[in-house]
């Protein structure tokens, strides 16, 4: 009898943790389809409206389940120079974690460049939802990633 027990709950935990696994990573989840010339907007340091910028090569997914699931990967011709005297930075960015089938974005390798200031964060889109700021964070190579984090007004 006691086997039995052992084999339900053992069975009741597999098909618990597949069914957390798949909803956190694979349900809800969807492409995302980008308007040509509008893919990736920035807020630029004289205004508050955010404007388009060049970029190419754009992936995302996105789920409507929350706010804060959107990554995005793009590449930008745009210099850091240019980037930084043209566009407000974001001081607090915080990448997360995408799913594993989004392999283009590595929020913790974006974490460490962040940190160590090999890649820069640029303020996107404020308060795309409320309380959530999509995020930009551009390399030296061009290479750009997008995201969705809380900002001030849920962080405290």
């Amino acid at each position: 009898m006691g086997r039995i027990a052992v084999a339900v709950i053992l069975l009741a935990a597999a098909v618990g943790g597949a069914f957390l696994w798949y909803t956190a990573e694979r349900a809800y989840y969807e492409p995302v389809a980008f308007t040509p010339g509008a893919e990736i907007r920035l807020v630029p340091l004289a205004g508050d409206q955010p404007e388009a910028i060049l970029v190419a090569d754009v992936t995302g997914t996105d789920a409507a389940s929350s706010p804060i699931k959107f990554r995005a990967c793009f590449t930008t011709p745009l210099s850091l120079a240019m980037l930084t005297e043209t566009y407000r930075n974001y001081p607090d960015a915080e990448p997360l974690i995408a799913p594993s089938d989004f392999d283009c974005f590595d929020a913790k390798a974006i974490g460490r460049a962040l940190e160590s200031g090999e890649a820069l964060a640029f303020l996107s889109e404020p308060n795309i939802h409320p309380g959530v700021d999509r995020v930009v964070a551009v390399f030296p190579d061009g290479r750009a990633y997008a995201w969705h984090q809380l900002n001030a007004q849920f962080k405290d």
